[in-house]
């Protein structure tokens, strides 16, 4: 098992794939493909699992099928269709980018996957030695994989994002659908694995899974608090001001790359408006 660090726009610790056996797990965006492509050394993956298709970890799939026709994708099957039609996904995301040019500059060519490739999931399964947990709260389509011959539960957004060497913890929580009642027990799933390691897209293996899955409950409250009591500039200010006291000065370009604080907002906000 080992975890690529995919250089995201240059910079590092911000996304890394996951390979196991030649299984690629989370294969980041197409932007960062070229870096994928070296550290595989020519190899063709035998399957591409992913947690869910927000581009920092699916971007790449159709890039990928289009290198190896042959290559399966594994997706919950509310992700599906989006990845086999991407353009709805494509044209919600750009709001966030200020238009396609600044989405294609940041993740680079969404390219469908041929629903031949797709292999849905719904939870519950076991697939090339990886069982499968449906874990909604971050996105409503997300999936978990616990590998049980290492013990490494590979979980996505779910444990947060965390910078090695940093004891903070953000709870990822872009739109559209946040929900954190559903995040809660999705914790409580993959805390029932019992796993020796977690292994986060953002950033890196994790080696005391209770401690990490704790910390991005708190996070996950804490910041939801934050979103209520400001408005986006504030919770803005508030959340980068957390960051500069936590962590190192030069761990802090990465953490706001992978988890922007104007979207962990807005998914927040959004969160609370369907709250009633």
């Amino acid at each position: 098992m080992r975890s690529i660090d995919l250089l995201h726009l240059g910079l590092g610790q911000v996304i890394c794939a996951w390979e196991v056996d030649g299984v690629i797990v989370d294969p980041g965006p197409q932007s960062c493909e070229e870096t994928l492509l070296a550290a595989l050394d020519g190899d063709a993956p035998k399957a591409l699992l992913l947690t869910h298709i927000h581009f920092d970890h699916a971007g790449a799939a159709g890039a990928l099928v289009r290198r190896w026709p042959d290559l399966p994708v594994f997706v919950h099957e509310r992700g599906a269709r989006h990845i086999a039609s991407p353009e709805r996904l494509v044209a919600s995301a750009a709001r966030l980018y200020g238009g396609e040019e600044g989405l294609r500059n940041t993740w680079g060519e969404v390219v469908p996957v041929p629903e031949e490739n797709i292999r849905v999931l719904r939870g519950g399964e076991t697939e090339l030695g990886f069982r499968v947990a449906y874990t909604p709260g971050h996105a409503s389509h997300h999936v978990c994989y616990f590998h049980e011959e290492s013990g490494t539960a590979f979980v996505g957004d779910m444990a947060g994002v965390h910078v090695p060497e940093s004891d903070l913890t953000l709870a990822p929580t872009p739109p559209p659908d946040i929900d954190v009642d559903a995040w809660e027990h999705s914790l409580d799933t993959i805390a029932e694995w019992g796993p020796e390691r977690l292994a986060l897209t953002h950033f890196g293996p994790v080696d005391d899974p209770p401690h990490q899955l704790n910390a991005v409950s708190n996070a996950l409250h804490e910041q939801a608090r934050l979103a209520a009591e400001h408005d986006m500039e504030g919770f803005m200010a508030a959340m980068h001001e957390r960051i500069v006291e936590r962590v190192r000065r030069e761990d802090v370009a990465p953490l706001e790359q992978a988890a922007p604080l104007d979207h962990l907002f807005l998914g927040l906000d959004r969160w609370r408006g369907r709250q009633g």
